[in-house]
Order: structure tokens, then sequence, then C-alpha cells
């Protein structure tokens, strides 16, 4: 297949019609990276190589999918402005009284610039923007006994998983109000080159031009800043290069973090590392994944991490829809180092929760819940999707959920170059998705920084789980005090992470009927 540029990248959607954007080939199963060197230090597989059979079929499902997955869709995505936007933990408002002029009644005119969107669109666009996003790859270094070299058609939901923790690692590593400097230039310079609607939504193109010229744009903006800077007065010129060491440093670490997402062996949270943690699950590569086993795939990946103590934070999954927190508490104090007062320090926490939000289809009871959690600023977002297609959920808008997609095929990028591009890692076309649309198993993640941090989200999400507004009887999932070997449940840990119960509309505890909603199926 043509290699398509990340400056041309669109969501597919299985509902619209799928026009190529040019030919499309299988790609060869022995392609060699640039990066062998990092490859071969692995120690090659002892198992028995696949046979022809489970070859051919492997090329059939990668060249069906490269074409499937590799194609380009152009449309819009409309959003209200009348209506709040939540966005993990932040809220915008398109159309207020702070955006609007006194004298004037449409909400794009600022001014004298009758061309410039509100403050918030802007502020959103960069939030949202800088999320990290992760998609099928296709021709990395062959997953360790078998003969798949791309995740095209299967990984869904190890993406999903890799955004959730890249959150929490952004979070963790760079605060929640960290935006990336280039997709700030680049979502500037692109807001400034459009005329505004007046009408009461707000289109976005889905990643049309926009990423098409934002890396040149990127560096030319750069350029001319730093043009800039060195005009400036000397006492100025101090102070800029203060704020741009800060940048540089939170860039390093910006990268870093999707350096550890690389789509190679070593890489500590890569879909080779994920694969092979699932295995513990019964899982191999070219199988379907559900939102809670991926779960529990994350908490082994950050477990065994080379650079997990200095990381010093941990992931807890709970059991039977229950966050113990003496599990917690065990889980994330530490004694201190010698030389240090005596006592115990803190490890912060991703607390990952497997959970149904109903049997075959979405309760509408659960909707309300749901994005209340989604309001939460611990809330590092949600994992799961529409049936046969995993997503990684961010925020809503009225009855929409706002996502993040992984389902487009991207090629391989060496991210173990020192200036690797960052673009094909960063989205900033949101799309949304119906309510009524959304498979009722997913994992929702939250972080906690200090043990503070983690006593106040247990406050403020039993708070929304008890919420009066819920008709239903029964919560998404509960806290409890002490350790789930209190209550006789620790036995839970030994059994399949997607043995989940749930809550029927008649308010009784009962099972699916089939197990398999829980798995993400391609289509």
């Amino acid at each position: 297949m043509n290699s398509v540029s990340p400056t041309s990248i669109h969501y597919v959607q299985s509902q619209e019609d799928l026009h190529p954007s040019g030919s499309n080939r299988p790609f060869p199963t022995d392609h060699k990276n640039s990066w062998d060197s990092h490859c071969h230090s692995t120690e090659k597989s002892e198992h028995t190589e696949p046979d022809e059979v489970d070859k051919i079929k492997a090329k059939l499902m990668t060249a069906w999918n490269n074409v499937k997955y590799g194609w380009v869709v152009k449309g819009r995505t409309n959003f209200s402005k009348t209506s709040p936007i939540f966005l993990l933990g932040r809220c915008y408002c398109f159309e207020s009284e702070a955006d609007l002029p006194s004298n004037s009644d449409t909400s794009y005119e600022t001014g004298s610039n009758q061309n410039s969107p509100p403050p918030s669109v802007g502020l959103f666009r960069k939030d949202f923007a800088s999320r990290i996003w992760l998609t099928y790859r296709r021709e990395f270094p062959q997953l360790e006994g078998s003969v798949w070299t791309t995740d095209c058609g299967w990984g869904c939901m190890l993406r999903s998983g890799q955004m959730l923790l890249a959150q929490g690692l952004l979070v963790h590593l760079l605060s929640r109000n960290w935006t990336w400097s280039d997709v700030l230039l680049s979502v500037e310079s692109e807001a400034e080159s459009r005329s505004p609607s007046r009408s009461n939504t707000l289109n976005w193109p889905i990643l049309s031009e926009v990423l098409g010229s934002q890396l040149d744009r990127s560096r030319s903006l750069r350029d001319t800043q730093r043009t800039t800077v060195m005009q400036r007065p000397p006492q100025v010129q101090r102070r800029t290069n203060m704020d741009q060491h800060t940048v540089d440093k939170e860039e390093s670490e910006h990268r870093k973090i999707i350096s550890w997402f690389g789509d190679y062996p070593k890489a500590p949270f890569g879909v080779h590392q994920l694969v092979e943690h699932g295995k513990r699950s019964g899982k191999k590569a070219g199988d379907w994944y559900g939102p809670s086993i991926v779960a529990h795939i994350i908490k082994r990946a950050v477990e065994r991490a080379e650079d997990s103590e200095s990381l010093n934070i941990a992931v807890y999954v709970a059991q039977d829809c229950t966050v113990y927190k003496g599990d917690v508490v065990n889980l994330c104090e530490t004694p201190l180092k010698a030389g240090k007062v005596p006592g115990s320090d803190w490890k912060s926490v991703i607390i990952l929760v497997p959970v149904r939000l109903g049997g075959e289809n979405l309760n509408p009871v659960y909707m309300q819940c749901v994005k209340e959690i989604l309001k939460l600023e611990c809330c590092i977002g949600i994992i799961g999707g529409k049936p046969k297609h995993s997503l990684y959920f961010i925020g809503f808008q009225d009855d929409f959920l706002l996502y993040l997609d992984p389902h487009y095929c991207q090629p391989v990028v060496d991210v173990t170059k020192h200036d690797f591009q960052l673009e094909s890692f960063h989205c900033i076309s949101p799309r949304k998705l119906s309510f009524s649309k959304m498979d009722p198993s997913c994992t929702i993640g939250f972080y906690a920084r200090t043990k503070e941090d983690f006593e106040n989200l247990c406050k403020t999400v039993t708070t929304v789980l008890s919420s009066s507004s819920l008709k239903e009887k029964y919560p998404i999932f509960t806290f409890a005090r002490g350790c789930a070997q209190d209550y006789g449940l620790d036995e839970l840990c030994t059994l399949k992470p997607d043995k989940t119960v749930l809550i029927s509309k008649s308010g009784r505890p009962g099972k699916s009927k089939q197990n398999s909603t829980d798995e993400f199926v391609f289509l």
C-alpha cells in the first residue's frame, strides 16, 4: 500500500461512504525498519513458526485492513455554539457573555475583528489537540510468535488503552494544564484563516488541510518567533529565554511519553509489550481485546516497565465493580528511603474501573452519571466505544460523546530518533458519538497524584455515583473501606477480568446472555 502521509490523516466511520485516496497494495511482511538494531537485541521466539495457512490468512487480513483503514473520508462534525463542551474536567462555552462584546448580538464579533472566534473556541482546540492520539500502525517489527507486522483490524482496544494511559502520564508528568506548543501554533494559524459561521453550530473538518501543512506552518511560526525574540531588549530576552527553557523541558517530556508507546519490542507500553502481557489472559496477537482485559494489561505493563520506580506511579484495577481503598493505599504507600524521616512515601495512582452499563445496549439511566464523571478533572477518560468499534471517550456535549478514534492505519514512526515527527500522534479534529450508540462494556480511568488527591477523588466520585438524579438503585461502581481479602474476595484476582456483573433495567443483578459484548471485533 502506498504510504499515506500523516498530513492527510482522516477518520474512518462505518456509516459513511469510503473513497480511496490512492492506490493500495499489501505491505510486505518482511519489511525492515530503520531501527533494526533495537529489534535484534530482543531474543527470537522459541515457539514453532506459524504454518503456511496462518501466514496466508494473516497476509490476506493485513491487505484487507490496510485498504479498509487506509482510505480517506471527508466530512464535518457539527458542535452546538449554545451548549457547553466538557473535556476531561474542563468546560468550554462557545457562546457566553464573557465571549460576547456588550454591544453585539453575534457570538463571533469580538472587538474590531469580526472573524475572530470566541476565546473559548481556541482554548478548546488547543486542549483537544494536545491529547495523545494513538492509532493503528503498519510495517512495525513482527510480533513475537506470530506473522503480524500490523495491529490493523484487531488492536483498536489496545490503542484506546494506550491513549488512556498516555493521558494519565501526561497529567502525571506535565499537569492537566499543559498544551503542546506546536499544536497551539498550528491551531492558532488555522483559526485565523477561517471565517466563522453565524449559525448555531461550529463545523470542524475531519483533519483536512489542517494537518496537511501543520509541520511547515509550525516551523515557519517558530522561526518568526525566534527572529522576534532576537530583536527584543536584553531584559525581555532573558525572561523569554527562561520561558523557552520551560517549553523545551516540557517538549522533552512530551517526546519521552510518546516514545514509551512506540511500535518496537523494547517500548514499555508499545503494542509488542501489551500483546506479550495479554498472554496471561489467554490473548495473542490477532485476537480481540475487551476493555477490562486491557485494564489488566495496562497494570502489568506499568508494573514491569524498566522505569517504573523512577516513574513513581502505580495502576490499580477495581475488582467486581468495587474500588477497595485499603488495596489502593497498600499499593501506593512505600517506605521512605534511608536518611529520611520515618514514615511512608506515596506513589501517584491510575485507577481503572471495568464496568458494564447495561445488557446488550447502554441502559439510559447511566447516561447522566457518565456525563458527571467526565466533568471531573480527576477523570482521564473512558475506553469503550460502540459495538465492534473501540473508541477513547474524553468528553461530551449534550447527548453526544467526544472521542479519539484509533481506526486509522498509519505508517510506523521510528520513535528512537531524537527528532521524530510528532504530528501523527495528535489529532485536531474532534468527533462525537451519540450516547445511544455507546457499547455498555467499558473501563473508566481516574488519576490521583497524592494521597490527599486520592481521598478527595473517593469523596467526589462517590457523590456523583450516589447522586439523587440517578433513578437506578445500583450505582455503576462503589468505593469500599479495607481490602478485597477482608470481604473474602481476594480470589477474584485470579478470575478472568471480563466476567462482570450486569445491572438490568429491572434493578436486579444478572449476567449477560452473551459474554461477547465485552470484546470488540473488527467489522
